[in-house]
């Protein structure tokens, strides 16, 4: 028999492997991702670098430590870099933070105080509203300074071609003008962006409650709950009467209803349709996050007034860009108050642009092939013995619902997400597939979801109540299917009928 084309990547090895701008990192054991996640053992020492809105990036801390020189700055502050000024202005205001630096750097800088509360608030935020520096701004100014010998090696698109590239072709695949579509420097951001611009539209209109429907990304959750005046959480997706029976009584002060389509990681899709009626009954926004979807797979335009995508997920395939768009309905009555939210976003790197535009040039094609895989793929886990449940967007549940959005026969997504008869630790720690944070990439990616995502749920009685409420498996594995041979995939998972 063929030796697999997986094999065992260490823990902390960067995913892609050897790629200093890679936002996912090998956590090949379901204990490295305990002590990931409690930061035991030693494993700080073995994960350096990994999603960059929730570790720092190493190239970012040397650069803390050559402004620290540069400019002086006293060993009592932590020197925190973040994406522009607005940005430092931002957190600067929220956190009460106000130690002035004189710097004439074309990012932003805010010196925190060591050894208070403060530091973790402000490094949360950036977390939140994704206001990062980019890994590649970082190098560049790393070499230009001499404290880089070579740069990173990689295939990009020319500077003045590169962001045009990149927007008509997602305003082809969306179907809006190339005006409808402001890139952010992650997709976290462009929640941000779109969330600031509703609160100072809505806010006329005495409008100020978000509706949040669905369990939806981690992160989206967090800034729904920290950074709007008011809102109003519907875990299940499916609770359309519920929300008909609140939005009779609130309908009128409901800012927006913010969903995903199909939700994370239990791939559950709302009926989109009546959603949409009800939203345009009481003249209500429906923005949906359509990073699963993709503009490939699902037709959104007649439904979502705003669309929000992490385009480090399918758009660029190799999970080495941090980036998001928002991308606004051109039928939608917002439409012409676009400048209102692209205002709030912070304008990605170049280098980045110019990386994504050569990369989302095969966003159509990696789709197509995602979608065949995963295809197959369910179809040989559904005979499989050591398969539990199958989470899918075409499966008994979600069909009728996702099928009416479908853009073609196959687009059944390229996440699935399991749970297993047999112990999930042996399972997570025997297939070598990558295994990490992130999805969407040409490889294949496994994740540990909620150890990953929802820890702190983990480890207490009342957090696994409320997983168990909102029926989400602690041991779930999420898959994200790659581009490979999918004989080699199956071939992968039958070891797991001899553990």
């Amino acid at each position: 028999m063929k030796p697999s084309i997986f094999s065992h990547i260490p823990c902390g090895q960067t995913l892609p492997v050897n790629n200093i701008h890679a936002v996912s990192v090998s956590m090949p054991t379901l204990q490295e991702v305990i002590d990931y996640e409690e930061n035991t053992n030693g494993i700080h020492e073995k994960i350096t670098s990994a999603y960059p809105r929730f570790l720092l990036h190493p190239y970012l801390k040397r650069m803390a430590i050559f402004l620290q020189e540069k400019y002086k700055i006293s060993d009592q502050y932590e020197i925190v870099v973040v994406s522009s000024q607005k940005a430092v202005q931002l957190i600067s205001d929220k956190y009460y933070i106000h130690n002035p630096i004189v710097i004439d750097e074309p990012f932003g800088v805010i010196l925190v105080m060591r050894g208070t509360c403060q530091l973790q608030k402000v490094l949360t935020y950036i977390q939140h509203v994704g206001c990062n520096l980019s890994s590649r701004f970082a190098q560049d100014y790393l070499y230009k300074h001499g404290l880089l010998d070579i740069l990173h090696e990689e295939e990009l698109e020319e500077d003045s071609t590169s962001e045009e590239i990149l927007i008509s072709t997602l305003a082809n695949a969306y179907e809006q003008p190339i005006s409808n579509i402001c890139l952010a420097p992650s997709g976290m951001n462009a929640v941000y962006s779109v969330l600031e611009g509703l609160k100072a539209i809505q806010q006329r209109n005495n409008r100020d409650i978000l509706v949040q429907l669905g369990w939806l990304y981690l992160d989206t959750m967090n800034i729904v709950k920290n950074h709007y005046n008011q809102s109003k959480l519907f875990y299940d997706i499916n609770a359309l009467d519920e929300l008909e029976a609140y939005l009779k009584i609130k309908g009128n002060n409901v800012s927006a209803v913010i969903t995903e389509l199909p939700t994370n990681p239990l791939l559950i899709t709302v009926d989109v349709v009546r959603l949409k009626k009800l939203c345009d009954t009481y003249n209500i926004p429906l923005v949906i996050d359509s990073t699963f979807a993709t503009p490939y797979n699902l037709n959104l335009k007649p439904y979502a007034d705003i669309c929000i995508e992490s385009l480090t997920k399918y758009a660029c395939g190799n999970a080495d860009v941090l980036m998001g768009a928002v991308i606004i309905n051109e039928n939608s009555k917002l439409a012409c108050c676009s400048p209102e939210f692209f205002k709030h976003a912070d304008k990605p790197y170049i280098k980045d642009i110019q990386r994504l535009a050569f990369q989302v040039q095969n966003y159509e094609s990696r789709m197509k092939k995602i979608n065949a895989n995963a295809t197959k793929l369910v179809a040989y886990l559904k005979t499989k013995s050591f398969i539990d449940n199958i989470y899918y967007a075409l499966d008994d549940t979600n069909k009728e619902n996702y099928s009416k959005l479908m853009r073609y026969e196959d687009a059944i997504g390229g996440v699935i997400s399991l749970t297993f008869t047999k112990s999930f630790e042996k399972v997570y720690d025997t297939l070598n597939f990558a295994k990490g944070p992130s999805l969407g990439t040409e490889f294949t990616l496994l994740m540990p979801y909620v150890y990953l995502a929802h820890y702190d749920l983990i480890i207490c009685e009342d957090g696994r109540e409320i997983l168990e409420e909102n029926n989400i498996p602690i041991d779930l594995m999420r898959v994200a299917v790659g581009i490979e041979d999918i004989d080699e995939i199956i071939r992968e998972f039958e070891k797991l009928d001899s553990i």
